[in-house]
């Protein structure tokens, strides 16, 4: 589902944010991004979700090379990646509804499917009953849960979240955790960047570790906290 070849990122200012990265994620896995502040996580998935391109090597995403790909074309290969983020970009004038909706009305999907899918996503976040609220009126961790429901709502295959738990206190952390595992259960890939070492030491996952740009460890969930 990715593959990254010895990528390397270096902006115009001339910092190295990523230095010969290479790994490969199966479709269907779960794991981690970790890493100090600056380490290249942000850089890292901006090339996934082609928001930037690579200054070497070959970013493979579902059998697309994005570094090759037209812009246009990559912008239709980010359609099919749900992304969440720390800060949850919501839309605090409109409706948990209308929030959720908003990538299938980009789309140009129609009214009757917009509700259906709207209508799946919350269910499965447990916010069904709040679609009509506005997300300003909503608790910090019910409103990452719209940007969950937002990032699946078009059924993704490859779901990134850049520091979920950020700032959520450990046991709504855990709840947010325990999502993104049902929907890898169902088969959607799922690629996590967190500092939070502790929340993610008792799962039985892939960790990624960088540190100034480079792939240091690539190794069970385990052997990172140990």
């Amino acid at each position: 589902m990715i593959e990254f070849n010895h990528v390397s990122k270096r902006y115009s200012n001339g910092h190295d944010a990523l230095t010969d990265v290479s790994f490969s994620l199966d479709k269907g896995e779960m794991a981690f991004l970790t890493g100090h502040s600056g380490a290249g996580k942000s850089t890292l998935l901006k090339l996934i979700t082609a928001l930037e391109r690579s200054t070497a090597g070959d970013v493979v995403i579902g059998g697309y090379n994005l570094s090759k790909l037209k812009q246009a074309r990559a912008s239709l290969i980010r359609r099919s990646i749900g992304i969440i983020f720390q800060e949850h970009m919501l839309l605090m004038n409109r409706t948990v509804f209308d929030n959720v909706a908003l990538p299938l009305e980009i789309a140009g999907f129609g009214p009757h499917e917009i509700k259906r899918r709207v209508h799946a996503s919350l269910d499965k976040v447990g916010l069904l009953h709040k679609e009509k609220m506005l997300p300003v009126v909503l608790s910090g961790g019910e409103q990452q849960r719209v940007g969950i429901a937002r990032a699946i709502v078009n059924k993704p295959a490859l779901l990134i979240a850049d520091e979920p738990t950020g700032n959520l206190d450990p046991v709504l952390s855990a709840e947010i955790m325990q999502l993104f595992e049902e929907f890898n259960r169902v088969g959607v890939t799922v690629l996590i960047a967190t500092h939070n070492l502790l929340l993610i030491s008792a799962m039985q996952n892939r960790t990624f570790n960088l540190t100034h740009g480079r792939l240091t460890i690539d190794s069970d969930s385990e052997d990172i906290a140990a």
